[in-house]
């Protein structure tokens, strides 16, 4: 057990390397219950929602999520969340070391244009891998048919719970949002299974790193755009054409000339992986930019890892050095994710 976030969280039930292999093979359960959720109603909620984010909410259809960005008004990342659209009502999954922060940014900005309710009697379970949906299907036959990024409620067993097709780790799965009592119950519930077992912090930050995927504080935060993150895909048409999110005009500037940075994927040869941190520079020395997020990759079977490099050296295949403890390994700029995303679609 380790501190994070301001919770006790498990690192690992027995080997960060074979619960990462498990959810690439067969089905691994996460508690994220640590992460902030909440719920905004009233007739109004995606127009009010959608002015402090950068996706287009009120083209969503009842029924779906979708992954997206507040801003601040230079720009930057405030929080990455997962917005789920009920029809007259809004559903947020927002980061747990961001949930305080985020809830009063939220309250600050909504007034009373809005009911804005923190969701404190809320559970959140992730059950990811290529077994997640059969072993689900047993138990909430529904569930089978849901597409990526849809919300179903439904039972399991005798349990109403809010469940989305969706994840944090490049494979097939769901996240399920449960009442707080009845937590326990479906996670021995799930565990029972025999495809599916427990998974830590360590195998969730394997994950996602191999999947390409932003670890809010390491590879994005209040000073990162949308675009040098690689995640221009979640401003919507609508919203590149309108703007009216906070830092819209430098956002879509950045758009149009191309931002001075970028994030990429970054492999190394040799075994000894480049943590967050590490700096980057050509094979002259000149420096480049720094790691953010990185580790050994046990499906890529080797070091892996994601920074931010001047824009002019971010192609794949670019050769740099990373300064691992005051000796530069070499390396090579690589295209993300390391490894393909399996969703259902």
């Amino acid at each position: 057990m380790v501190p994070f976030a301001g919770y006790e969280m498990p690192l690992q039930y027995r080997g960060i390397i074979a619960e990462h292999l498990h959810a690439r093979s067969q089905a691994v359960l996460f508690d994220v219950s640590h992460m902030g959720q909440a719920i905004l109603r009233g007739d109004g909620a995606s127009e009010v929602l959608e002015s402090l984010v950068v996706a287009d909410l009120q083209g969503m259809a009842a029924g779906t999520e979708r992954y997206t960005l507040m801003t601040n008004e230079r720009g930057g990342i405030i929080d990455d969340l997962m917005v789920i659209q009920g029809g007259y009502y809004m559903v947020l999954v927002v980061n747990a070391a961001r949930k305080d922060l985020d809830f009063a940014h939220l309250r600050e900005h909504i007034g009373d244009r809005c009911q804005f309710d923190i969701r404190e009697d809320r559970a959140l379970l992730a059950l990811q891998g290529p077994a997640a949906a059969n072993v689900l299907a047993r138990l909430a036959p529904p569930c089978r048919h849901m597409m990526f990024m849809t919300i179903e409620n439904l039972k399991i067993g005798d349990i109403r719970c809010g469940i989305s097709r969706s994840g944090y780790t490049g494979e097939d799965g769901f996240e399920i949002t449960v009442p707080t009592e009845d937590a326990e119950q479906l996670a021995r519930m799930l565990l029972q299974e025999p495809e599916v077992k427990p998974a830590g912090l360590g195998a969730r930050d394997s994950l996602r790193l191999e999947a390409g995927l932003c670890l809010f504080g390491n590879d994005i935060d209040e000073t990162t755009t949308p675009i040098e993150a690689g995640l221009t895909w979640t401003i919507n048409k609508r919203r590149r054409e309108e703007g009216g999110f906070p830092g819209a005009e430098i956002i879509l500037r950045q758009m149009a000339e191309g931002p001075t940075r970028k994030r990429v994927g970054l492999q190394l040869d040799g075994k000894v992986p480049a943590r967050a941190g590490t700096r980057i520079t050509d094979r002259w020395g000149k420096e480049l930019g720094v790691v953010t997020s990185g580790g050994y990759g046990p499906t890529v079977g080797g070091p892996v890892a994601m920074g931010y490099v001047d824009a002019e050296h971010a192609a794949p295949k670019t050769l740099v050095n990373l300064i691992v403890r005051g000796k530069p390994l070499a390396g090579r700029v690589a295209k993300l994710p390391f490894v393909d995303h399996r969703y259902a679609k």
